[in-house]
């Protein structure tokens, strides 16, 4: 990570389910003011799983997917994080090592916030505070969703959710579709699905026949969000990943 002295516009706009997208101008501003920006560029490993540290990272603009080694040697995506969320604040606040490694998708800002200044924010700061248990609440819900999706649902239907939830929260509108938002390799994919890599290919076989979506290299393009959300029994919207990922 580099020190940069360009920081963001403060109009920039963060996905309310983030930590700096659910509070007030005035909060968002003291947080905002408090530790070291950087700027980080694609491949980053900005957190790095089973060191130990006394700071947390915010994204003021930035992608970054969240990943455990496993016992076979394999990485296993766990979570995206993006502009506006908080990294590391767990192990921050206790003094525990980390528990996961969190790389940048791309150039960016993050902010360096020690213990020393955030437990003083907190205090002062009752609205962040409760903005912090929402958000930690909120990564709760999801992961035990995703839990509840993987002994409930085939891989197809697991596939439509993390699809139509990532085309939700962080795709773009383009002229046949809208983007999925993040690159994600095909084991990243089978992994946020919890499924085998040939199942997850199959899947996205069946889906590209059915014109739901197209793919190119590390690029998913949704053709008909709607089909795909009944695909993956979410009605008629996806639950948006910002929000229940944080």
């Amino acid at each position: 990570m580099r020190r940069s002295y360009e920081q963001p516009p403060t109009s920039l706009r963060w996905p309310p389910g983030t930590l700096l997208g659910s509070l007030s101008p005035k909060t968002r501003a003291s947080l905002l003011a408090l530790g070291t920006t950087v700027s980080v560029k694609a491949g980053d490993h900005i957190l790095r799983e089973g060191s130990t540290g006394s700071h947390l990272i915010l994204l003021r603009e930035a992608v970054t997917k969240v990943t455990v080694n496993m016992a076979d040697g394999r990485q296993t995506l766990l979570a995206i994080r993006v502009s506006g969320d908080l990294v590391g604040e767990i192990s921050a606040l206790n003094d525990t090592p980390r528990t996961a490694t969190v790389t940048t998708c791309g150039a960016g800002l993050v902010t360096v916030i020690y213990k020393r200044e955030w437990h003083p924010f907190l205090h002062d700061q009752p609205e962040a505070a409760l903005a912090l248990a929402r958000t930690t609440a909120a990564r709760f819900r999801w992961a035990n969703r995703r839990r509840v999706d993987f002994t409930a649902y085939p891989a197809k239907i697991r596939l439509a959710r993390v699809l139509a939830e990532l085309s939700t929260a962080h795709g773009e509108a383009i002229s046949d579709g809208r983007t999925v938002g993040v690159t994600l390799t095909q084991p990243e994919l089978a992994s946020l699905c919890g499924a085998a890599e040939p199942t997850v290919e199959k899947a996205l076989r069946e889906l590209r026949r059915a014109g739901v979506i197209r793919t190119g290299y590390r690029q998913i393009v949704v053709h008909d969000l709607a089909q795909l959300q009944r695909v993956g029994h979410l009605g008629n919207s996806g639950q948006p990943w910002s929000a229940s990922a944080n």
